[in-house]
């Protein structure tokens, strides 16, 4: 045959194509796929965790800002207010400054100044002179006010040293030397020395520590300053919470449960405490154990371990004594015991099925 009818036979090679040379190229390992190309969904993923990294970073960064700008503007109003309360006092507008000097106190009543000019304002109210008008002018004979007058520049010194006690024991002589004598400025001022007696027994003043805590007298000074006056919102709130106080003092080692309520209470409003130095968050916490322990008692570990959590929330070193026993309740709950039964018994051995005898009776339930 011609070669060039051989040749025509041949397969045309494929344009582009190169022929393998040997069959040992053939058999040598391919380079696989994932070794030539990277995912794009990793860099997808990184590029994600990336962006929410920076989110989440700006975002801490944004709320201490807007944190400390709240603070910052929050101050500003304070003073802004306790501004335009000085400035209605001056002018004769009592009642505009009372709203301005409440609204400080309700908001922070340790802002510097608000409780002296307060107490001011509550004496201007209440000496506010009224003039008097008569027809006929008549001859009276002079009264010797030499003693009176004596009096009531002792109650002026008391007032100006902020001694609560030694006003109201010269406004006690005053009237009772003169019942008429300035009847409006000693209401006033008896008002104004018993209701600062009140919250300073209810509260910490300078110089004081705990044991001079008296809740009882506190409330009682209060309840007398109503004869003169409306009490503001602080005092009566503090007058209000020191009931409580005493309310769930009264359930201690008697009632938990009762003691944990009331005290939960007073922790949330000014978290008052009384001349045992305990404050109302100790004693709640203390309770919340007490009430975790009767409930291990009682064979619910579930509802055990919640008191022991809440507990736990207040941060106190006393909480270290009770861990050992809030571990194991968590165990015994995360095992399944959900309250249903006595928890097993520590060294493992089954107890015994006692085996009731004698006529049932019922038995109330708690």
């Amino acid at each position: 045959m011609p070669d060039n009818e051989i040749k025509d036979t041949q397969p045309n090679p494929v344009k582009g194509e190169t022929q393998p040379t040997s069959v040992k190229s053939d058999t040598q390992p391919r380079p696989s796929i994932a070794a030539k190309k990277f995912p794009r969904w990793l860099a997808a993923l990184a590029v994600v965790l990336l962006l929410l990294l920076g989110a989440l970073a700006g975002y801490g960064s944004g709320m201490g800002q807007r944190t400390d700008a709240q603070s910052t503007q929050v101050t500003g109003q304070l003073q802004e207010q306790f501004d335009l309360g000085m400035q209605a006092m001056d002018v004769g507008q009592y009642e505009v400054a009372q709203q301005h000097f409440e609204f400080i106190i309700e908001n922070d009543p340790e802002f510097p100044g608000v409780m002296e000019a307060y107490a001011d304002l509550l004496l201007r109210m209440q000496t506010s002179p009224t003039p008097t008008f008569t027809l006929t002018p008549t001859i009276t004979p002079t009264p010797d006010l030499r003693g009176v007058e004596a009096i009531y520049a002792n109650v002026r010194t008391a007032l100006t040293d902020r001694d609560w006690d030694a006003l109201l024991t010269h406004l006690d002589s005053l009237r009772k030397a003169d019942p008429n004598y300035r009847t409006a400025e000693v209401d006033s001022l008896y008002y104004l020395a018993l209701r600062m007696r009140g919250v300073g027994k209810i509260t910490f003043q300078d110089g004081e520590t705990c044991a001079d805590i008296n809740l009882e007298g506190g409330i009682y000074d209060l309840t007398l300053a109503e004869r003169f006056g409306t009490l503001d919102s602080f005092s009566e709130g503090l007058r209000s919470y020191a009931r409580l106080y005493i309310i769930g003092a009264s359930y201690w080692d008697q009632d938990w449960l009762q003691a944990q309520a009331f005290f939960d209470q007073v922790r949330a409003g000014y978290n008052l405490m009384d001349s045992s130095c305990m404050a109302a968050s100790e004693r709640w916490r203390f309770a919340t154990i007490k009430v975790a322990e009767k409930l291990l008692d009682e064979g619910d570990v579930c509802g055990a371990e919640e008191q022991f959590n809440l507990a736990f929330s207040v941060a106190s070193n006393k909480n270290e004594e009770y861990y050992p026993t809030a571990t194991d309740v968590s165990e015994q709950c995360d095992g399944g015991d959900n309250g249903g039964g006595e928890p097993p018994p520590p060294d493992g051995t089954p107890t015994e099925t006692p085996t009731p005898t004698g006529t049932p009776t019922d038995v109330p339930t708690p």
